[in-house]
């Protein structure tokens, strides 16, 4: 039995708590890649950008959940400006709305511009805006720091 004084037992709470419990995705993501790049070229960073459908994926729930709050990501992406590009169902894509929103348009037209097909797609682009990496969906489960290998692991 270890003898700890109340004064320390208390000292040592945060510290257990911190290590229990990975952190929240207090990480900053924008929504506007445009402006993500400019920061990254100005700041000599690559840009994460996560293509998701948060409302409906049930993939890109699982990531948000397994991943985007893990210790691993966070170290991840400590050097690295985010961009979350969130897509409406399907049924929120029609050629009307498409249309009538000019903000939704500009998401399609980012989606087409990197061939994305499916969601979630996560990117690495370099400061120059050139994609260095690219992995799309998420198995529940994965440890985070095999899905970040993959992501990062050299294309043949």
């Amino acid at each position: 039995m270890i003898n700890v004084s109340v004064p320390t037992c208390l000292l040592l709470l945060p510290c257990l708590a911190a290590s229990a419990n990975p952190p929240a995705s207090g990480l900053a993501w924008g929504t506007d890649l445009d402006a993500g790049k400019a920061l990254a070229a100005k700041e000599k960073k690559d840009v994460v950008v996560y293509f998701t459908g948060s409302a409906w994926c049930p993939f890109c729930k699982v990531l948000h959940a397994e991943l985007l709050p893990s210790r691993a990501f966070a170290d991840f992406a400590k050097d690295k400006v985010l961009v979350m590009l969130d897509y409406p169902p399907m049924s929120g894509r029609s050629e009307e709305k498409i249309k009538a929103q000019p903000g939704l348009a500009r998401l399609m037209r980012i989606k087409e511009q990197f061939g994305v097909k499916l969601f979630p797609t996560m990117l690495v682009l370099g400061p120059d805006g050139k994609e260095k990496a690219r992995k799309s969906g998420y198995p529940k489960g994965k440890a985070p720091e095999a899905y970040l290998a993959e992501l990062m692991a050299p294309k043949s």
